[in-house]
C-alpha cells in the first residue's frame, strides 16, 4: 500500500490543485432559495439543506480541488440529524473522487483517543481519509491517531501553528531551554514523520501551519521537513496568497491550502443582495472562486524566485 502522502501528492499532480475546500455550512449564510422548505425548529429540515448545499458546493469545485474539509462542529449542533447530513457529505465527496479531511480537532488520552481515530479514520460512516489532532494532551492523545492512520493507509494533521490570532498564547511559551513550544513539537514529529516516509520523501504524519505566520511557517519547514502542511486561514482569514510558497518544497508540493468561507460564500461578495441569488449563480460564483484560488496558488508555488 502507498504511503497516504504519496496519494495526497499524487492527486495534486492529477488535478493540477492542492485547494482543499472546506464545508463550513451556516444556514444563516444560505440563499433563500437553500432555505424554501426549512422549518427552523426543525433539525431534520435544517440539515437536509445543509446536505444540498454541501451537495451544490462539491459539484462546483470536484474538477478544481483534492479535498473537501468539514469542519465537524457546523454538524454536531443539528444532533443526530447533523450527523447523518457529515455522513451523507462524506459520501457524496467520495462519489466525487475527493479526499475527505475530517476538520473534527480531536484529542484525548489512551482509548478514549483510540476510539476517535476509529471514528475518523477506520472503516465507519464518518471516516474520512484525514482528520486534524490536537496533540495538547501529549504523546498518548495523537499516537494512537497515527497507529490508526498506519494501520488504514490513511492520514492526519496534527495541530502545530494555526492560524487564529490567540494561537501564541499557548504555542508561542518559551521553554526553559529556550524553545518555543510549537517548535519543540515540530521536533517531536519529525522524529516520527522523518521514519515514516513515503516515494516522495513525505509522511502520512502532516501538520497544521496556518497562512496567517509566514515567517514561522518558513522555520518551521527547515524543523519539519517531511510533513505536508494543511494551511488553513487563506482568504477570509488574511492570509494571502503571495506567502504561500514558503509553505512548499523545491518542487511545488509539502503543502495543501485550505479555504472556506472565501469559496463557499463566495455569492455573497457579489453586487445586488445576495439572499436572491439563485443556484445557478451559486454554483457559477463558487467554480470562479475556487478556480481562481487554485491558480493564485499555483502561480506562487511553482514560482522560482519565492
Amino acid at each position: 500500500m502507498r504511503n497516504f502522502a504519496d496519494v495526497l501528492i499524487d492527486e495534486g499532480v492529477k488535478k493540477n490543485s492542492v485547494l482543499v475546500v472546506g464545508l463550513d455550512p451556516d444556514i444563516q449564510y444560505f440563499p433563500d432559495i437553500m432555505l424554501e422548505h426549512v422549518d427552523s425548529s426543525s433539525n431534520e429540515s435544517i440539515a437536509a439543506a445543509i446536505y444540498a448545499f454541501n451537495r451544490m458546493v462539491i459539484d462546483a469545485v470536484a474538477d478544481h480541488v483534492i479535498a473537501i474539509k468539514p469542519q465537524l462542529a457546523y454538524y454536531e449542533v443539528y444532533g443526530s440529524y447533523g450527523i447523518k447530513a457529515l455522513e451523507d457529505t462524506i459520501s457524496y465527496a467520495r462519489s466525487k473522487e475527493l479526499i475527505v479531511i475530517n476538520d473534527a480537532k480531536r484529542g484525548d488520552i489512551g482509548s478514549t483517543s483510540a476510539a476517535y481515530a476509529r471514528a475518523f479514520l477506520g472503516e465507519g460512516t464518518l471516516a474520512g481519509e484525514m482528520v486534524t489532532v490536537n496533540p495538547f494532551l501529549g504523546s498518548d492523545g495523537y499516537m494512537p491517531f497515527i497507529e490508526a492512520a498506519e494501520q488504514y493507509n490513511k492520514g492526519l494533521f496534527i495541530l502545530l501553528k494555526t492560524s487564529n490570532p490567540s494561537s501564541s498564547e499557548i504555542q508561542d511559551l518559551q521553554l526553559e531551554d529556550g524553545n518555543l513550544l510549537y517548535f519543540k513539537l515540530a521536533e517531536k514529529l519529525e522524529t516520527l514523520a522523518s521514519e515514516t516516509v513515503g516515494a516522495n520523501h513525505y509522511s502520512f504524519i502532516g501538520a497544521v501551519v496556518g497562512a496567517t505566520y509566514p515567517e514561522e511557517a518558513r522555520k518551521i519547514r527547515e524543523t519539519l521537513p517531511h510533513s505536508i502542511f494543511l494551511v488553513p486561514g487563506f482568504g477570509m482569514q488574511g492570509g494571502k496568497a503571495e506567502d504561500l510558497g514558503v509553505f512548499f518544497d523545491e518542487h511545488g508540493i509539502g503543502a495543501v491550502i485550505s479555504s472556506s468561507r472565501g469559496i463557499i460564500y463566495s455569492y455573497m461578495n457579489q453586487k445586488g443582495d445576495w439572499r436572491k441569488t439563485t443556484k445557478a449563480d451559486i454554483s457559477r460564483y463558487i467554480t470562479e472562486a475556487a478556480t481562481n484560488a487554485k491558480e493564485q496558488i499555483n502561480e506562487v508555488r511553482f514560482h522560482k524566485d519565492r
